[in-house]
């Protein structure tokens, strides 16, 4: 099975882009993390969340849901991972430093595989009909 034909597996089974709600969760931990202290990092991390909370739906080129429903349950799994990132904030004293930073990392990481699955969906040499 082929790349292309592993992720339409994983779209249909979750019903959305599973790549980019990975980036979304740790997007969101980040978010929570780093809204106790208000400052321009957080402000860019809050635009980048909204970036890949709304522009992945102009990407989709099967059938589209409604826009709305589509938005409400990415925007669910922000704010959730928003809460847990804050509730790692404020009990700082009890995880270790390395442990408080591993979402950021991992966030890294998701990051470049969407983005080279992403690029994958787009370089793909398609017939024409």
């Amino acid at each position: 099975m082929r790349l292309g034909g592993l992720r339409k597996e994983v779209d249909s089974f979750f019903g959305f882009s599973a790549d980019t709600m990975v980036v979304l969760v740790f997007l969101g931990i980040e978010l929570g993390r780093s809204a106790t202290n208000a400052s321009f990092d957080t402000f860019l991390v809050f635009v980048t969340a909204t970036m890949v909370l709304t522009l992945p739906y102009v990407l989709l080129s099967e059938e589209r849901p409604v826009f709305t429903k589509w938005l409400i349950g990415r925007s669910l799994v922000v704010i959730s991972a928003s809460l847990v990132g804050t509730m790692l904030e404020q009990f700082h004293t009890f995880v270790p430093e390395s442990v408080r930073f591993l979402p950021l990392s991992l966030l890294i990481l998701a990051g470049m595989t969407s983005c080279f699955i992403q690029f994958y969906g787009l370089m793909r040499l398609r017939l024409a009909k």
